[in-house]
């Protein structure tokens, strides 16, 4: 296997420090803002109470873990960001950072995020920071991503984790709830990604990453997306048949469940590259949409 030390072309501009938004860029903070959300309403959707800075502290440690990852990430796969148009820019294949530098701070990261997780809110909790930041890392970025066109499929467990760490964070344990929302995630991880992958195949290919469409083509990547649309749109309905979440989620899950549905129809009968575009932009509205009117309907309920 390839390690991004050696297979690097670029060499770090010796004139130049890494300053804070280097550093920044690698918590790939547009995904970090979507796992702190999703473990915010996490929290809100726990029964119990916790404290204000107890839960500060967990969100705080769920960002970090997150940040590590991705910072773990860029690390190892530097080689491809270089190779790939959308991510050439990124700190290390731009010459901006030295691998190590990255190296270093993802570790340190990844351990005062779990450390602290652990001493400051519980033990299971940090545990299960600890889980997601190692299938992150080591079963998706290192065995799954150059590897096979099931990577997003199983490594998407790991972007599915935050609200159920949250979740511990105020009980103290994993309950059926708290796989739910595990569960929406993780099936709404493939079409998303899968759209994504449908625009940016030219990038895939040029680094070498077997994503799906890259592997089996752009008809079955538009199958595959109708598929999970098909299998994800009934988990999403669960925490209302479940009882705890209300019918305004209900009806938002259903409703936009059409929606979701509708795109991916539209996706598979027109080959036009718009729908991948509509889809995965919708995906992300998508997934903000069900987690808010979740937390929101708790919240409401609270105060009434």
């Amino acid at each position: 296997m390839q390690t991004t030390t050696s297979t690097i072309d670029q060499t770090v501009r010796e004139d130049y420090l890494p300053g804070a938004g280097d550093f920044f860029a690698l918590l790939k903070p547009r995904v970090m803002s979507l796992v702190i959300f999703t473990a915010i309403i996490g929290m809100v959707m726990a029964p119990g109470d916790i404290h204000p800075v107890i839960a500060f502290t967990a969100i705080l440690c769920i960002a970090m873990g997150a940040g590590a990852s991705g910072c773990l990430n860029m690390w190892y796969e530097a080689d491809l960001d270089a190779r790939m148009q959308r991510t050439k820019d990124r700190p290390i294949p731009s010459g901006r950072m030295d691998p190590q530098t990255a190296l270093h701070f993802g570790v340190a990261l990844a351990c005062a995020s779990v450390l602290m997780m652990g001493l400051m809110v519980n033990v299971v909790a940090s545990i299960l920071l600890l889980t997601t930041i190692l299938f992150y890392v080591v079963v998706y970025t290192i065995w799954l991503k150059r590897r096979t066109s099931l990577n997003i499929v199983i490594g998407g467990a790991a972007g599915a984790f935050p609200p159920m760490i949250a979740w511990a964070a105020v009980t103290g344990d994993v309950s059926l709830e708290s796989i739910v929302l595990f569960g929406i995630i993780f099936m709404w991880t493939p079409p998303h990604f899968w759209s994504l992958s449908l625009f940016a195949c030219k990038d895939y290919k040029a680094a070498g990453i077997p994503m799906l469409p890259v592997v089996s083509g752009e008809g079955e990547t538009r199958r595959q997306i109708l598929i999970y649309t098909l299998l994800m749109v009934p988990v999403t309905l669960l925490p209302w048949g479940m009882g705890f979440a209300g019918p305004v989620y209900g009806m938002t899950a259903a409703v936009s469940g059409v929606v979701f549905i509708w795109l991916s129809l539209s996706l598979v009968r027109h080959r036009n590259i718009k729908y991948a575009r509509k889809t995965f932009f919708y995906s992300l509205a998508y997934l903000f949409l069900l987690f808010a009117v979740m937390g929101s309907e708790i919240i409401i309920g609270r105060m009434i």
